[in-house]
């Protein structure tokens, strides 16, 4: 009996985690709706946009959207610009889309439901990228990191943020995320790289980095 109990704890963990990677069904749609109004979420993603710097005219894509937070956002910052999104669950694109139905209607946020593997043409250089939760889940994560600095114009600003869903985590956790991160930044050729961090529980991590002038 331990060991087929154990066997379907095993299951679930893993068919959560698939659910965390790419929500899908009702399981999906309603873990889009925990993470639309859970308060944690919500605030994380808002700081996460705002250390951006986001300007008006600004053209900015976020990878792994969810439901459609910190797009909403930066569609709120960049009201002369264009606010791009790529998630690969389909049941996060609805959610996102109707969460951004005016600013989608005006064309002024592109939502596309891709994997980072794959993205479409986004046309101009981007100006900021955002991934929230994200990169542990890339295939070949340096290999997309240059991938995105081709996108970016010079100076062009990255964010890549973590917020430990493991049980125990803690600030040391965290710190451990960040430094990670930040050895995935440098090692595609980012610079000027820093850290923020914001005060839930656990802590999140923001690594911030910045396009070369004059990149290879």
């Amino acid at each position: 009996m331990q060991a087929t109990g154990t066997s379907l704890k095993q299951r679930v963990i893993r068919y959560l985690v698939r659910q965390a990677h790419r929500p899908r069904g009702i399981v999906g749609r309603a873990n889009g709706l925990m993470f639309a109004h859970r308060p944690s979420n919500r605030k994380r993603n808002i700081w996460a946009v705002s250390l951006l710097d986001i300007r008006p005219t600004d053209r900015v894509l976020e990878i792994g959207f969810g439901p459609g937070i910190a797009v909403a956002e930066f569609a709120g910052r960049a009201t002369r610009g264009h606010v791009f999104g790529v998630d690969h669950s389909a049941v996060m694109v609805r959610q996102a889309t109707r969460r951004n139905a005016a600013a989608v209607r005006a064309r002024r946020v592109h939502l596309t439901c891709a994997s980072v593997e794959e993205l479409p043409d986004f046309g101009d250089p981007l100006d900021a990228i955002l991934a929230v939760n994200s990169v542990g889940f890339w295939p070949d994560p340096v290999e997309r990191l240059r991938e995105l600095r081709h996108l970016l114009r010079p100076a062009g600003r990255i964010a890549l943020v973590s917020q430990p869903r493991c049980p125990g985590a803690t600030r040391d956790t965290t710190a451990r995320a960040a430094h990670e991160l930040q050895d995935l930044l440098t090692q595609a050729g980012f610079t000027h790289l820093r850290v923020e961090t914001l005060d839930l529980d656990p802590p999140v991590a923001c690594v911030l980095a910045e396009n070369p002038t004059g990149m290879p």
